[in-house]
């Protein structure tokens, strides 16, 4: 099941230099592409503030 960002992101950039097929777009909050994760748990093992969670 992929991974989701919750409000709780502090758009600090670390999932996302962690993603190995590039789903996660920047912006105010994160968001991972469900259609392209492939739920690898690297993204939620880096977050500094536990905003990424199994949806």
């Amino acid at each position: 099941m992929p991974r989701f960002i919750t409000d709780a992101c502090i758009a600090c950039g670390a999932c996302a230099a962690e993603c190995p097929v590039d789903c996660i777009s920047e912006g105010d909050i994160y968001e991972i592409n469900p259609e392209v994760c492939i739920d690898c748990g690297n993204c939620e093992e880096v977050c500094p503030v536990q905003a990424i969670i199994e949806k």
